[in-house]
């Protein structure tokens, strides 16, 4: 059993790995979680005791077996209650995250897995990040960021990578979301903006947003 701190930790460190072949850094950790160094510090050692992390000087924190598993777990629930929140309860994708932050850190299993089977065994949460199985296994999807496409390429959105409320009520406002079809028209040389068509609408949208959107081609 690990506390709510504990499992924030886990989790962070999980995403943080995602996108590093290295150790995480304790000071990559602190910044992610708005907290000191020192106190990263102190909490990897206690994960080190729990067999969670391994820690090695200069070679930073990684997961070992049973943390990614733990991770991927915590991960799970968040996920299930994000779709629970949008699908049963209709809130709207910006309103979940804070809500299934809170309710990621409840322990029953059967809890989880019921509500797993109620919601018919999704896939994807309401922002198209895949939800990991009560094994632990997450499916990959084959997606890219809408900045690495060429001119004339287009795709279907597929997911996001910042989840903050103010850039889903961006999307929101421009009628992107996902499902979504996106062609890119046109690059601007100077910023890397895009004009962009998004189902027969044309915008222009800078190079910011388009390294926070996903695509499928």
């Amino acid at each position: 059993m690990f506390s709510q701190s504990e499992e924030n930790y886990i989790k962070t460190i999980y995403h943080l790995a995602v996108d590093s072949e290295k150790g995480i850094s304790t000071n990559a950790i602190a910044k992610k979680l708005a907290t000191k160094a020192s106190s990263v510090t102190d909490m990897v050692k206690k994960l080190s005791e729990k067999e969670v992390v391994v820690y090695k000087k200069y070679q930073g924190v990684r997961l070992t077996d049973f943390g990614k598993k733990t991770a991927a777990n915590i991960i799970r629930k968040h996920r299930l209650w994000e779709v629970f929140l949008v699908e049963k309860l209709k809130f709207s994708w910006d309103e979940v995250h804070e809500v299934a932050e809170q309710l990621e850190h409840i322990k029953s299993p059967k809890l989880i897995n019921e509500l797993d089977a109620f919601l018919g065994f999704p896939k994807q949460d309401p922002h198209g990040d895949p939800i990991p199985d009560k094994d632990g296994n997450i499916q990959v999807i084959d997606k890219k960021l809408l900045a690495t496409l060429e001119t004339n390429d287009k795709g279907v959105c597929v997911g996001v990578n910042d989840s903050s409320s103010e850039f889903l009520q961006f999307l929101d406002k421009q009628g992107i979301g996902l499902g979504a079809m996106i062609e890119i028209l046109e690059r601007e040389p100077f910023d890397e903006s895009l004009k962009i068509k998004v189902n027969d609408k044309e915008l222009t949208i800078s190079n910011k947003i388009a390294n926070n959107l996903y695509i499928q081609k």
